[in-house]
């Protein structure tokens, strides 16, 4: 296939990256400590390691001449995009950043950001989440966003409290079962 046919640009929609999801307008980036290290990790971890790796691959791919048909120097090349795109969301977000310590917590008997809480819903099965960032959400470690549905329906609630969630199948009961913030 000639080269004239081929599309080859550092701009190219089709990458197969997911878009994070932007925070809601007029709302701080809040996170916890240990989200805010796990993302400067991640970070280092791109530009320190991956990037490297990756620039060295597409520096060698280069050097075997034809670059349209050269699988290496194409995939690298994306690559290349993807890590260099992941970078800059995650310098955004870490600018913007406003870590919370949850340990300074006045209100211990109230739902708030950081907490960890225990609730049942109206089946009797337990549940126990994290309230974390936007950026930090982890819903196989059992950390849920601040603005997530069930976070929001859970904060400011005391333990003892019923609250409403709306779900798919319609609005859900929750009670709050125990309240915890933990320390480092």
């Amino acid at each position: 296939m000639s080269k004239a046919f081929t599309r080859e640009s550092d701009d190219e929609a089709d990458d197969d990256v997911e878009a994070a999801e932007p925070l809601p307008a007029g709302v701080k980036n809040y996170m916890t400590r240990q989200g805010f290290e796990r993302l400067q990790d991640e970070l280092r971890h791109l530009r320190r390691v991956e990037r490297p790796k990756v620039v060295e691959t597409v520096a060698w791919a280069a050097g075997n001449g034809d670059r349209s048909e050269n699988g290496d120097y194409i995939y690298g090349k994306k690559r290349l995009r993807e890590i260099d795109r992941r970078m800059r969301f995650l310098m955004k977000r870490l600018e913007s950043a406003e870590v919370v310590d949850p340990a300074l917590q006045k209100k211990r008997d109230q739902v708030f950001f950081g907490a960890t809480v225990t609730y049942a819903n109206s089946a009797g099965e337990e549940r126990t989440v994290r309230i974390v960032g936007v950026d930090e959400a982890r819903l196989e470690a059992g950390e849920i966003s601040w603005v997530s549905p069930v976070a929001r329906a859970l904060l400011k609630a005391e333990e003892g409290d019923l609250v409403e969630v709306r779900t798919p199948t319609g609005p859900e009961t929750l009670e709050i079962m125990d309240i915890r913030y933990e320390t480092d």
